[in-house]
This record gives C-alpha cells, structure tokens and sequence, in this order.
C-alpha cells in the first residue's frame, strides 16, 4: 500500500460526527484512500469553528451538538443504509451511536467508547461503572445480540487500535528470534503463543517530544491532540488488564463484578498514577496510567481459560507521556482539583520539533524486552498529509484502514481491533508511521531501582514484586 493507493472504493455517504484535531487529520486522508467525493460528506460539530479545513476541502459542516434527544432524528435526516457513520467526538454516547448504526444497516468507526457528558467524571456513578472496562462490555452485550449486523468497529485509532496489530506483529517477532514456531490464526492460537513465549507484561509505551513555539500560558491547556478527551479519559479510574502471573494486588485496586474479569482498577485517576516504561530513542521514563480500551481488550484476547480457570493472562496497561507542555497543564489541572483551564491549544503548524515514538513493550520473556512500534516525526507528517501532527496522524491513518476493512467487510457486526486482520491493517497504516522498528532490550521496570532509596524488591526476578508499586 501507498499513499496514492485507493483502499477501498466507498459509494455511500459518510457523516462525521467531531471536526477537532482528530476529525480535521482522518478528512484528507479519506478523501485521498477511500474515492469519497467531497459532497457526500457532512460533518456535525458542535464546539470547534473548522470553517478553514471543511471550506477548502469542500464538505458541508452542521454545527450542532448531537444529544440524547435529538441524535435520532438528526442522523435519520442524513443516513441511510449502506452509508458510513465515523464517530470522532467527544461527550457523544459511542453506544448510541452503534446502536442506531445497528438499527439502520450504517457502517461505524470510533477511536474510543466515550458516554454521554459526565460519563467519565460523575461521582453518583460507582468508578467500576465509569470505567473503559464498563463501557466495553455493554458494548460486547450489543455484540452479541446482533453478531451478522453492519460492520461497527470500536475502539480503532492508534491505541486503543493501531497497538493491537502491533502487538501481533510483534509476538512473531519475538518467536522468529526465539526459534519457535509460530503460525497464529484464531485467538486462541495468540494467546497460546504469548504464553509460550512467557510473555508476562505489555506496555503500550509512548512518548511524545513535540515542541510548540509557544509555551504553555497559566489557565491554558495544552495538547497535541483533544484537551477534552485527554482530560476526560485522565480523570477516569486508572484500569489496567490483570496478568495471571501477580500476586500482590495494589493496595487501593478493586475488581469488577461483572463481565471478563480481565482488568482491574484504581481508586484514583489515570492522569495522577505514573509508571516506568521505555521506548527505543526516549529509554526509561515516568508515564501516566491512562485507562484505555486496549489495556483490557488485549489482555481478555490473549487469555488462556482451561476449565473456566485463567491458566494465563498478561498484564497490559497504558504508559503515556504527552508532550511536555500537555505534563505541565496536567500538573496545573491536578492542583485545581480537575477543574479545566479556560483555554485549550491543540498546536499544528507551530510546532518547531519533535516526535511521537508509539509502541507496544512486550517483557517478561526469554528475549527480555521486545519494543514494535512507530517513530514519527512531524517533519515526515507535514510531508505526508495536511490537517496533522505526529500524534493524530497515527490515529487517523487508523481510522482510515479501518474503515476501508468495514467497507470490505460490511457484515461483520460490532468488532475490536484484535478481532481483524492485522496485516492488513498495518499495510495501510505503515506508509504514514514514520519509522516503523523493532528492538530488543534488557530493560525491566526495576533496572537501576535501588538509588537513591533502597526499596524491597526482588532484583532477581523483576515479575515477582515483593510488594506492588505504583508511583
């Protein structure tokens, strides 16, 4: 695949419900890959005043906010079967949406399940009910009502989404340099092989280095994609996919009581929690615990059951360190006890320098650590595609591919980024992700642990924490 290559012709409509930094990035993209004209596009946008992008690309712009009330009617004026439904909002019910995507024979892509507004943030509602892990499984219930409907894919930006066809990739990575062989094709073959390879924790570990012109300003916040999403999902419950291998439970973690079992959570928010994890070009850094769908959708698709027993299971979690200007709005935010800062800045063409290096860290087997991932720069995305930085790029190609899978595959119902062809996936994803590695390393969570502190932990085997900690 190229990045003049048509991934699939799409005679329908599509309606894009969100028109910021996400749903600015995916409009080009889709115009050059998927053969849409710019007249069978409408976008519904309620916030932002993207005037600018929607006038030069030629596609109508309704400025409304879509709510429980009105989201029916709204779509019904402007869908019919066969037609593309891409949801890239913020504080817009992602079930919802599906459900009437469901109902009307439409075809559905988000990059997260995001609820109604005070989904992430409301104090009635217990954290377990506000969690990523609650949102997916009432997702998974609609699943398995209507298995044959149209095509809605969840869950598919860059991570949530793009990580998950890099994880595969890197297990056959990981068993080509084992000598094991490995020839993967249902989900118990993948989970069979993590297994065998002794695969015990992954972390999605990004680091993201750009640099704006402008520093950030006290009561602004900062970002290199969506303020609102970012803090959104920050605030919710930390949640992390619980491997089969612990055995010291995090003093203010709790467990679900309903669904896979496949994740836990903390009683405090993702954006307060750090943990250490590496990248190739950054090595070892302090990132943020952010709850993600991909920390629990992995982790459930590489679990291994023997007579409803968890016989393996890996632990997966987000590790995210934003650009540096969106670390210093997160610091002010906390202080603020959440409140958000009255000014937001997603910077784009004034950004001076830097890199979003996106990866999945697969640890724990007999190779040690294993990074696969995605070194991009914002020099290569202004080269390859307007309306982008770094960051987004690796989510809107995402959603592009996977909406060129839905239109090859119209009649799948409501899928997870695990449950696709991952090769395909990355053919169409990799000629925007940079530089596109993997490296092998000696690195653990407890290498040069010890100074300046002494800590109690087992130096010998970094899986077997005597006591479990979470910075």
């Amino acid at each position: 695949m190229g990045v003049d290559d048509t991934y699939a012709a799409f005679s329908g409509r599509i309606v894009m419900v969100g028109f910021g930094s996400i749903g600015q990035g995916v409009l080009p993209l889709l115009l050059r890959h998927l053969a849409v004209t710019p007249d069978r596009i409408t976008i519904i946008e309620p916030r932002n005043d993207p005037t600018a992008e929607a006038r030069l690309l030629g596609v109508a712009l309704r400025k409304l906010a879509l709510t429980p009330e009105n989201h029916v009617s709204t779509l019904n004026g402007l869908l019919r079967p066969g037609d593309f439904l891409v949801n890239v909002s913020f504080d817009v019910s992602s079930l919802a949406l599906i459900e009437y995507c469901q109902q009307h024979g439409v075809l559905y892509v988000d990059t997260c399940i995001e609820p109604w507004p005070g989904g992430h943030t409301d104090p009635k509602v217990s954290p377990s009910h506000r969690s990523n892990y609650a949102f997916r499984e009432a997702a998974l219930a609609m699943k398995r009502k209507q298995p044959n409907g149209p095509t809605a894919i969840v869950n598919h930006g860059a991570n949530p989404g793009l990580v998950s066809h890099f994880i595969k990739q890197a297990l056959l990575d990981i068993a080509h340099a084992a000598r094991v062989s490995a020839d993967p094709s249902s989900r118990e073959d993948w989970a069979r092989l993590a297994m065998q390879l002794g695969v015990k924790a992954i972390h999605v570990a990004e680091r993201d280095t750009q640099l704006a012109a402008e520093r950030k300003l006290p009561g602004e916040f900062v970002n290199t994609w969506s303020v609102e999403a970012f803090v959104g999902e920050g605030c919710q419950p930390a949640e992390l996919g619980w491997g089969s291998h612990e055995r010291h439970f995090p003093p203010d973690g709790a467990r679900h009581d309903f669904g896979s079992g496949a994740a836990i959570y903390l009683n405090r928010p993702g954006a307060t929690t750090k943990v250490r994890s590496w990248t190739p070009l950054e090595g070892s850094y302090h990132g943020f615990l952010i709850t993600h769908g991909e920390s629990i959708s992995i982790a459930d698709f590489l679990t291994v059951c023997e007579d409803d027993t968890v016989r393996y299971r890996p632990t997966v979690h987000y590790a995210y360190h934003p650009c540096d200007a969106a670390v210093l709005s997160l610091h002010e935010i906390a202080g603020k006890n959440w409140q958000l800062q009255p000014r937001w800045r997603i910077p784009r063409e004034d950004l001076l320098s830097g890199r979003d290096e996106l990866g999945v860290l697969l640890m724990g087997h007999a190779k040690g650590a294993y990074w696969y991932g995605s070194q991009l720069s914002i020099e290569e995305t202004r080269a390859l595609v307007p309306f982008n930085n770094a960051t987004s790029l690796q989510v809107t190609i995402s959603v592009v591919a996977a909406m060129a899978w839905a239109i090859q595959h119209p009649t799948e119902g409501i899928r997870e980024p695990d449950e696709l062809d991952f090769r395909a996936i990355l053919a169409m994803c990799h000629p925007y992700l940079g530089k596109v590695v993997g490296v092998f390393s000696d690195w653990t969570p407890l290498i040069e642990r010890n100074y300046p502190f002494q800590e109690d932990l087992d130096l010998d085997d970094p899986w077997q924490f005597k006591n479990f900690r979470v910075t």
